[in-house]
């Protein structure tokens, strides 16, 4: 295939992967450490403070292919409440969005086995920036298109999230407003669609040193159709986690983590595409950095495996 046919090509396989994507917000294979920047109520869920960073490098390869960053932090406050900080940047093609948000928990204890449900609520702004000299586009006068630098845009969003030991389920909207996005798919700037995530997860203990958790996360768009990423993990020996998730109808991957002392988990996903899409990029890449403040109080005597 020559040059001159592979471009459109791959653009014509871009906006179909885009398509079938169209208007989400950004989406990472470990969700299951990424919870808090979907869903305001997972906030403070655990028993210490969290920091958590995360780098994503979609589609390897390709030219404005998407880009993101995360960072998190949260901790309880007294016996039922938690607070936490999410700063998410995300870049797609000419566009530059950063997400800043503040979030709160309350925690309701519903019997006495100790099984909660949280209630939480996400606040912040969205820096929103297009940039139309950068990436090639479908319709070359999109490059004429008016530069927007840095607009500042509010957000509101609210979550549900129950747990227990071994389980959990959460529903949530990160923002309510319908404000500017970038629509890939029209290359132009558009209304933003409000999105539903949700996600649960199961952990089996199979013996004493191994447990398995088979998990899901589904993401719906207003005007695009639903996706589903379903996941099995294993942690072996309460150090090293490993598994598989199948993105529909576009990705498999392995992913894996290991706790490196009771304060560091790091971990690496790599997805691999399972439509036209692989025969022009290598891959996506995938990284995070989980640190647990702790202390003599919350020791981590067993960790929890979402």
């Amino acid at each position: 295939m020559t040059l001159t046919y592979k471009i459109p090509t791959v653009l014509f396989l871009l906006l179909a992967a885009f398509t079938s994507q169209a208007q989400q917000d950004p989406q990472v294979t470990h969700y299951q450490y990424n919870t808090m920047t979907v869903n305001p109520a997972y906030t403070g869920s655990r028993v210490f403070a969290t920091i958590t960073s995360l780098y994503r490098d979609q589609w390897a390869g390709i030219d404005g292919s998407p880009r993101t960053m995360t960072f998190g932090i949260d901790t309880p406050v007294g016996k039922f409440d938690g607070l936490g900080l999410s700063i998410v940047q995300d870049g797609l093609g000419p566009s530059e969005e950063t997400y800043i948000d503040g979030n709160y928990a309350h925690q309701l204890i519903l019997n006495n086995r100790g099984h909660r449900l949280a209630l939480g609520l996400k606040a912040g702004i969205r820096f929103f920036s297009l940039d139309w000299s950068k990436g090639r586009f479908r319709d070359e006068e999109a490059v004429f298109n008016q530069n927007i630098e840095g607009k500042i845009l509010p957000s509101i969003g609210a979550g549900a999230f129950f747990y227990t030991d071994n389980s959990y389920f959460g529903v949530s909207t990160p923002n309510f407003l319908t404000n500017q996005h970038y629509d890939e798919i029209q290359e132009a700037e558009a209304t933003e669609q409000i999105h539903l995530f949700i996600i649960g997860g199961y952990v089996f203990d199979l013996n004493a040193d191994l447990k398995f958790k088979p998990s899901f996360f589904v993401k719906q768009v207003f005007g695009a159709p639903v996706a589903v990423d379903i996941s099995s993990n294993f942690l072996l020996y309460e150090k090293l986690n490993f598994g598989v998730n199948y993105r529909w109808d576009e990705s498999i991957s392995g992913l894996f983590s290991f706790q490196i002392s009771d304060r560091f988990n790091l971990g690496y996903a790599y997805d691999f595409n399972v439509n036209e899409l692989n025969n022009y990029n290598s891959g996506t890449h995938e990284i995070f950095l989980r640190y647990s403040i702790l202390n003599r109080l919350n020791r981590l005597k067993s960790p929890r495996f979402f």
